[in-house]
């Protein structure tokens, strides 16, 4: 295959026996090549989850979509074929802190991440500064006296004219309203400043210390109407001890958030997170 695609091909649908070989026959019948696949039966949900690395010809993609939709009106299948080379604009919201920001910012300039960082959006001149400061697009909307719903459409319509596909909360500290969820077709992550569920709200390093902890976490998770309650990405801790103050903790989970963040980015970017109901499944 001479002009051969890599491709990323997901699927999910009810459990039934058969579906391996029916997805696999698929991409040989358009001359595909599988290069790698993961697979999970979810024996609560009774769904069945795959994700394929896939080489086919461009002459071929379209063979395999016809045969996909054949699979999906047979096992009401959903799927999705994405081609490896599409870079994903990518729109990163923040307030004041900058630490994930200035992360991901140095990830995509490196392209570390399977995305373009096509806009930043800000409440606080700050963070307009760094994203100038790099050349990135940005929109400032201070909230002030204007009311939420005339920001939140001034920013759907950033979003839309920049065709965002993805939009990472990197520490934005407003909450996207329900309308502003519905309407925004693409992805939202949020990284929350705690280990989920505990110390929600404000001033979780306070709380932390307060209670002695041992380790402290961030989670990474797709932002829904119910807050800080969506489908968890990624979670992970960092040791503490009665040494640490609440600076001290405060630094820690920085370093943490950055690192669960990113990981969710570029997880979601590459194609490796299917939702399942509440639950995620990442093929990490």
């Amino acid at each position: 295959m001479s002009d051969a695609m890599t491709a990323v091909l997901r699927v999910a649908c009810p459990d039934r026996r058969g579906l391996v070989a029916a997805v696999a026959g698929a991409v040989l019948g358009a001359s595909g090549n599988i290069r790698a696949a993961e697979q999970h039966s979810d024996p609560i949900s009774r769904r069945f989850f795959q994700r394929m690395l896939i080489e086919v010809s461009s002459e071929q993609a379209e063979v395999l979509r016809v045969s996909l939709q054949d699979l999906a009106n047979r096992f009401a299948m959903a799927w999705r074929l994405d081609l490896q080379g599409h870079q994903p604009p990518v729109a990163l919201f923040v307030s004041k802190q900058l630490h994930c920001l200035h992360d991901l910012i140095d990830r995509f300039d490196r392209a570390e991440l399977a995305g373009r960082l096509a806009l930043i959006v800000s409440n606080h001149e700050v963070g307009i500064r760094e994203g100038e400061r790099h050349g990135v697009p940005t929109l400032f909307t201070p909230f002030g006296d204007r009311s939420v719903a005339a920001i939140e459409a001034e920013q759907l319509a950033a979003l839309a004219e920049a065709r965002i596909e993805l939009l990472v909360m990197a520490r934005y500290m407003r909450v996207l309203s329900p309308k502003f969820l519905q309407t925004f077709s693409g992805a939202v992550i949020n990284i929350h400043h705690s280990f989920l569920p505990a110390f929600a709200g404000g001033k979780p390093y306070h709380q932390a210390f307060e209670r002695g902890v041992k380790c402290i976490g961030a989670t990474a998770h797709y932002a829904t109407d119910a807050l800080d309650e969506g489908p968890i990405i990624e979670q992970d801790v960092v040791r503490v001890s009665h040494r640490d103050t609440v600076p001290d903790l405060a630094q820690k989970g920085r370093d943490v958030e950055r690192v669960v963040l990113a990981r969710a980015v570029r997880w979601h970017l590459e194609g490796r997170v299917m939702v399942d109901s509440g639950r995620t499944v990442v093929f990490a």
